[in-house]
């Protein structure tokens, strides 16, 4: 797994999905500063890197999950990669919105799920992991058995780590923020004065925003 792990962080950098500046902080939705914006959206306009993205997912899965009868994606960043997958799989899939649409059937879930079915949720990028144990409730209470969620990224934040926990739901992820700063440090991708302010920013992002003001 350590090498895929070091694989995909290259690939990301490579492709621009993630950028790294710890100098010019980026500015999430939440309102956090941030010196690294993920957006693995990007990694769909690269045949062969959305391609070994996939092959990882579905490797992993059979591996870990050989029982998954249903692949879900987290909407909207989530649902390319896990159709892929599931077509790689040759297994049934549907997406989960972030809230229900307001209007038609008023759908959380799009596709056909049938109670019962062992399902894995592909995510495309962890952060607390709010929005993405959320997909996870949905299916749950839609009569799934979550058998766990696999991710391209994971910050690794110890309240994700905590809310999966609570949740009882396994993540894997095929990279993470420790291997992509090992990289990106060896490479010279970054000085390693910016590897101690990225690894800072990790510990408490929440005020971590004082230095981007």
């Amino acid at each position: 797994m350590i090498n895929i792990k070091r694989e995909i962080a290259e690939l990301l950098l490579q492709s621009k999905a993630i950028k790294l500046e710890p100098t010019k902080p980026f500015k999430w939705a939440s309102g956090w500063y941030s010196p690294i914006y993920c957006d693995n959206r990007i990694t769909l306009s690269y045949p062969d890197i959305r391609t070994v993205i996939r092959d990882y997912f579905a490797e992993i899965i059979e591996e870990n999950y050989p029982e998954a009868g249903l692949i879900a994606g987290v909407a909207t960043g989530a649902i390319a990669h896990g159709a892929l997958v599931a077509d790689k799989m040759k297994l049934p899939f549907v997406y989960v919105r972030p809230s229900a649409k307001s209007h038609g059937r008023q759908n959380l879930i799009e596709g056909r799920i049938g109670a019962g079915r062992n399902v894995v949720i592909v995510e495309d990028l962890i952060s607390t992991g709010g929005s993405s144990l959320k997909a996870a409730a949905a299916l749950k209470e839609a009569g799934c058995n979550v058998l766990g969620m696999v991710a391209i990224f994971t910050y690794g934040f110890s309240l994700a780590e905590e809310n999966f926990k609570e949740a009882g739901i396994e993540l894997i992820a095929l990279s993470d923020y420790n291997e992509l700063l090992e990289l990106a440090t060896e490479t010279k991708f970054i000085t390693k004065e910016q590897h101690i302010v990225l690894l800072d920013w990790r510990i408490d992002p929440a005020s971590w925003k004082q230095a981007g003001e």
